[in-house]
């Protein structure tokens, strides 16, 4: 495990090592690396297709790397069950909703805990004790915190399928918060949103960094939203890292504008699809 030297920068939160991954014939990452330091926010980018989510699913457990490796303060997690990765700090909300649209803002959040509660069968059926505590903990957590840091006190008895969009996006980063993670992982978080919505969410992203000291992990193709909030940004193109660094470097990057923008060489485009399907 890495150690931080005095007056030396901190070792890294998460550690992502020559990770490879594979569907069939299909090579969805190859060779993936980067690190994201504590306290920062780090943006992962590419053009659709580029493997993002396919990351960010290897990273949160639900897909299994074919090689490489990753390590969450220091500690390999490549096999880790995605249960214990979101015990461990690794909370996340997905690109397309993924909440309960029956159930109530508040019984959507609360649901980010459950990984976290120690209560046992007995004691949820009797409803005493530790069971008792636990619920009441959660709520005052959920309701004094999260509920009111992210303005939506106004719907926490609402069913989620009576919200628009941008207020069904921010409940889910609710319930990722409820998760009390060490890094938060964002896929795609203002996708379908108008400017207002966006700027709120940035906000609350900044603000979940600097108040909670929250590690941010954020897929986005907002790309003014990137630039203004990130401290390191990742480029993906075909499953391959082509750059990484300050916001402003890689945006200058040649690789990179020419994986947005195209070289106009058929051949080339031609090549990538075959290195992507592993003929070459």
């Amino acid at each position: 495990m890495e150690t931080n030297t005095p007056g030396g920068p901190a070792a890294p939160l998460l550690q992502v090592d020559g990770v490879t991954l594979t569907f069939g014939g299909v090579r969805a990452l190859a060779g993936v690396g980067f690190d994201v330091a504590p306290g920062s926010i780090t943006a992962v980018i590419g053009p659709n297709g580029a493997g993002k989510t396919s990351l960010f699913n290897t990273i949160s457990g639900f897909y299994r790397p074919t090689a490489g490796s990753i390590r969450f303060k220091g500690q390999d997690i490549t096999h880790v069950p995605a249960p214990q990765r979101a015990k461990l700090g690794l909370g996340r909300s997905f690109q397309n909703i993924a909440l309960f649209r029956g159930m109530t803002v508040l019984d959507n959040i609360k649901l980010g805990r459950h990984a976290h509660l120690k209560t046992n069968v007995l004691d949820a059926l009797l409803y005493f004790g530790r069971a008792r505590r636990e619920e009441a903990e959660l709520r005052a957590d959920i309701e004094e915190r999260i509920i009111d840091f992210l303005e939506i006190d106004h719907i926490r008895h609402a069913p989620v399928s009576a919200l628009p969009y941008g207020l069904q996006k921010r409940v889910e980063m609710a319930r990722a918060l409820a998760m009390q993670p060490q890094i938060l992982m964002l896929d795609e978080p203002v996708a379908g949103m108008n400017r207002e919505e966006t700027e709120d969410m940035a906000r609350f992203i900044l603000d979940v960094r600097a108040e909670w000291g929250v590690t941010v992990l954020m897929v986005e193709h907002d790309m003014g939203m990137v630039m203004d909030l990130s401290d390191h940004v990742v480029v993906l193109n075909f499953g391959q890292v082509i750059a990484q660094g300050a916001p402003a470097a890689v945006q200058a990057d040649p690789e990179v504008i020419r994986a947005y923008l195209g070289s106009g060489d058929v051949g080339d485009l031609r090549q990538k699809f075959q290195a992507l399907a592993g003929v070459v």
